[in-house]
């Protein structure tokens, strides 16, 4: 019996040394975690991936290891981990050697020995360089988008500056008349206060009122004016629009009003809609703040605008219809904010619903599309967002694409 128990102990120390091997030889980090964020494993990938060995690590919390984290998203991810029910991904920032770096993780709950919290196992690599590759091809496709709308932008900027430039000659012709009657107005009221009126002035007066067209120019100069204010508050307002959505943004998500974001995108993409297509808002006007990268949730806005707006060009240019209709929502609940934009297009064809998400699918002719929009859109909400983002759509009517992001962040561990 002693020799069947040393035996069997030594084939279970093989079996222990040899797993061990498998798991020290695996190329992608590997993180063991208790039940407090306590680092249990720690491998070598991990190691050099960090620059930090395991015996500096181990026992402690993966938020307070040495690592430059940054701080609020580390907190808040592990708490995440620790509550969800699922196996989840996310993607953390960290710094080394001043350097920013990207780590991506999937993240699995183990099956527990014995009541309590429990057990996570972290798998993943640094992406930093798939990072800059997105960010690469999402600076790219901003580029090619206010490229695409440069030419729309300059045309929604040249109609009001023509009724503006239209108005100011108007009124730059209308005084002179004015400017006479006036100076011989001054005339009047000198002869006036000198107690003398002579009737040629009066006759005179009579003549340059007539000649201006006095009743014409009372009605017509006040619409003037009227309409140049209203054509350079319009100017202003794409200008304004064109500069926000155009603004890099930054890394940190910050609150910012949805709903005053889809108005500048819906202003600024004008030029694709309006010839195909009404724009009708139904915006939530209790919708908190919500944390959004500005300038990546701006892009998804545009891209499912101008998707919307092709599929119903498709169905104008067919002659089902003469214009269609986007509908654009906003709505809350407690935890996430909900942005639904529908179309009156064509649908969706149930063949190719599966691939919608994919890189670089898309249906459109050769020179429309990339196919980069739905799959950036995809990656900024669910990765950068941790938000959701799916469609529903029935062929020959129509689709609606809704986004969720989360309004309040989990609340950091005590």
């Amino acid at each position: 019996m002693v020799e069947d128990r040393i035996q069997t102990e030594k084939k279970l120390q093989a079996a222990y040394a040899e797993t061990e091997l498998f798991l020290q030889s695996i190329p992608s980090i590997l993180i063991g975690l208790d039940g407090e964020g306590r680092i249990t494993r720690w491998n070598p990938t991990a190691a050099e991936v960090f620059g930090v060995s395991a015996e500096q690590v181990i026992g402690h919390r993966i938020d307070d290891c040495g690592i430059q984290w940054s701080p609020a998203e580390i907190k808040l991810e592990v708490t995440r981990w620790l509550q969800a029910e699922t196996a989840c991904r996310s993607e953390l920032r960290f710094e080394r050697e001043g350097q920013p770096r990207f780590l991506g993780v999937h993240v699995r709950h183990l099956p527990a020995s014995q009541p309590g919290p429990p057990r996570l196992l972290l798998t993943g690599a640094d992406v930093t360089g798939r990072k800059l590759l997105e960010e690469q091809l999402r600076q790219a496709q901003k580029l090619e988008a206010i490229g695409q709308l440069a030419a729309g932008v300059a045309h929604e900027i040249n109609t009001p500056t023509q009724y503006v430039g239209d108005n100011t000659r108007f009124l730059r012709d209308s005084w002179a008349a004015l400017a006479g009657l006036l100076e011989l107005s001054r005339t009047m009221r000198q002869q006036a206060g000198q107690g003398v009126l002579s009737p040629e002035l009066l006759a005179q007066f009579d003549q340059l009122a007539e000649k201006a067209d006095m009743d014409y120019l009372l009605r017509e100069i006040p619409v003037a004016i009227s309409q140049s204010l209203d054509g350079v508050q319009r100017v202003a307002k794409i200008v304004q629009g064109m500069k926000e959505f155009s603004h890099p943004g930054s890394e940190e998500k910050r609150a910012i009003d949805i709903n005053k974001a889809i108005e500048t995108t819906i202003t600024v993409a004008r030029h694709e809609w309006k010839y195909v297509a009404n724009i009708v808002t139904h915006f939530d006007p209790t919708l908190p703040p919500i944390p959004c990268l500005i300038g990546e949730f701006n892009q998804v806005i545009l891209n499912l605008i101008v998707n919307a707006a092709h599929t119903i060009a498709a169905t104008v240019e067919s002659g089902s219809v003469e214009k269609g209709t986007i509908t654009i929502t906003t709505s809350h609940d407690d935890h996430w904010g909900e942005i639904a934009v529908r179309d009156t297009g064509m649908g969706i064809p149930e063949e190719i619903r599966s691939r919608i998400f994919e890189p670089f699918f898309t249906t459109k002719a050769l020179g429309k599309g990339t196919g980069q929009g739905l799959a950036l859109a995809h990656s900024a909400i669910v990765n950068r967002h941790q938000g959701q983002i799916w469609f529903q759509t029935e062929t020959g009517k129509g689709s609606t694409f809704f986004i969720r992001l989360p309004i309040v962040p989990l609340a950091p561990p005590l």
